[in-house]
């Protein structure tokens, strides 16, 4: 083989490694952002358009509240409010950076917004009816229209809720109240 070749594999070898262990890091502080589990499981009678705080679900609650997938292909949006759905997992080093960003601006959009929460481990279907193959990944629902997938965050705190607050705004159709 080439030596030009070897190299090649070799990195790319060396790169999905990489990619590997950062994914499967178990560490509390990624980033120098702290970690917090505050994911709400709240029944789905007590959930209200006022509730500010991400909300998990599962598979029975996304099919009662947001879309019967079972009963129809074509999308129909059953909320009152625009959502936010977070596929996650409670290992994935992203997610947790995103978790605190997604509290503030499920606080910060109060009213005006709902922000849900799938844990991909735990509803392995709903994540698969959506095709998740990338963490976290985030379905921006409008009230009408049609939904949007977004994979991913910034490289930074700051660039990562500013490209959230974008996504609200240009997708959502929603501005912040800022108090």
């Amino acid at each position: 083989m080439k030596i030009k070749t070897m190299m090649k594999i070799y990195f790319l070898i060396a790169g999905l490694m990489i990619l590997n262990i950062g994914c499967n890091r178990t560490d509390s502080n990624v980033t120098g952002v702290s970690v917090n589990e505050n994911v709400s499981v709240i029944p789905d009678e007590v959930i209200t358009d006022t509730t500010s705080v991400p909300v998990h679900i599962t598979k029975a609650f996304f099919i009662d509240n947001i879309m019967d997938y079972e009963k129809s292909e074509e999308w129909d949006y059953k909320g009152n409010l625009p959502a936010i759905v977070d596929f996650y997992a409670t290992w994935c080093p992203p997610c947790k950076v995103s978790n605190p960003i997604l509290e503030e601006l499920a606080e910060e959009y109060s009213g005006q917004i709902k922000v849900y929460k799938v844990d991909v481990d735990l509803e392995q279907e709903l994540a698969s009816v959506f095709g998740i193959q990338s963490i976290p990944s985030f379905l921006f629902i409008p009230v009408e229209g049609q939904p949007v997938m977004s994979q991913g965050i910034a490289r930074t705190v700051e660039e990562t809720k500013a490209m959230f607050e974008s996504q609200i705004s240009e997708i959502l159709k929603v501005s912040a109240t800022r108090l």
